[in-house]
C-alpha cells in the first residue's frame, strides 16, 4: 500500500513536470520577443534591501543616468534598493528602463521606474538569468547578497568557459569588493590554483560612475554590439 502510494506521488510530480515545460517555453518566448526589440542594453545589480538614502543608491542612480547619456538602456532586476536606483537613473535621464522581476515571497515587487511596456515577470529564476545574460551588453554588480553573487558568478562562468562571448564585469565599490577580488587571487589563484591567472581579468572594481562607462566604452570601442549565444 505505502509503494503504491509512493508510485502515485512520483507519477503526480512527472506529470507536474510536463505541464511546467509549457510556462517555463512561454517564459522564454515572451522574454526573447521583447527583450529583442529593446537594443543595447547595461544590467544593473544590487541589494533589494539598500534604501534611498543610502550612497549605493545614489551612485547606481548616476551610474545609470550615464549609461543612458553614452547610448545603452538599463535592465535591472525590477524591483526595490538598488535595481529601483537603476531604473530610476535610467528613466529620468530618458533612457530605456527595463526590469525583469521575479515572484518572490518578500522583497520583490515592480518600482515604479520601468519603462510601461518593458516590464516582464517570471516564475523562474534561470529564465531570467538567462534573459539578463542574453541581452546585456555588460554587468555593472553595486553591493548586495546571495541573489547579486549568483549573477555576478554565473555570468563569469559562462564568460571563462566559452559559452558566451566576453563582456565587461564591472563592480562597483572597493570597500565591498575589495575582500572578495583579494580572495579570489590569492586563495583561488596563488594559493589552491583553481582558476587560470587570465580569469582574473574577467572582473574590475572601480568606485565611480564615469570609471564604469569608461570601462564600457573602451571595451566596445573594440567589439560589436551582439546578443549572447
Amino acid at each position: 500500500m505505502k509503494t503504491h502510494n509512493r508510485n502515485k506521488a512520483w507519477n503526480e510530480i512527472k506529470t507536474n513536470d510536463s505541464w511546467a515545460i509549457f510556462k517555463i517555453m512561454g517564459e522564454f518566448v515572451n522574454g526573447y520577443e521583447k527583450l529583442s526589440q529593446i537594443g543595447p542594453c547595461v544590467s544593473i545589480f544590487g541589494s533589494a534591501r539598500t534604501k534611498p538614502d543610502m550612497k549605493y543608491y545614489k551612485l547606481a542612480e548616476r551610474v545609470a543616468k550615464k549609461i543612458v547619456d553614452h547610448g545603452y538602456g538599463v535592465i535591472t532586476g525590477g524591483g526595490p534598493g538598488i535595481m529601483e536606483a537603476g531604473n530610476k537613473g535610467a528613466h529620468l535621464a530618458g533612457g530605456t528602463s527595463v526590469g525583469l522581476n521575479i515572484d518572490l515571497p518578500f522583497e520583490q515587487h515592480d518600482n515604479p521606474y520601468i519603462d510601461n511596456d518593458k516590464s516582464l515577470d517570471f516564475d523562474y529564476f534561470f529564465v531570467r538569468k538567462v534573459m539578463f545574460v542574453k541581452y546585456s551588453q555588460g554587468f555593472v554588480v553595486m553591493p548586495g547578497g546571495f541573489g547579486t553573487l549568483d549573477e555576478l558568478f554565473e555570468a563569469i562562468t559562462l564568460i571563462q568557459t566559452h559559452k558566451i562571448d566576453k563582456f565587461p564585469i564591472i563592480l562597483v565599490g572597493s570597500e565591498f569588493w575589495g575582500g572578495l577580488a583579494d580572495w579570489i587571487k590569492k586563495t583561488l589563484l596563488d594559493s589552491f590554483n583553481n582558476i587560470s591567472e587570465a580569469d582574473i581579468d574577467l572582473v574590475q572594481v572601480v568606485d565611480t560612475e564615469d570609471e564604469v562607462i569608461e570601462i564600457l566604452d573602451q571595451f566596445y570601442d573594440e567589439y560589436n554590439l551582439s546578443p549572447n549565444f
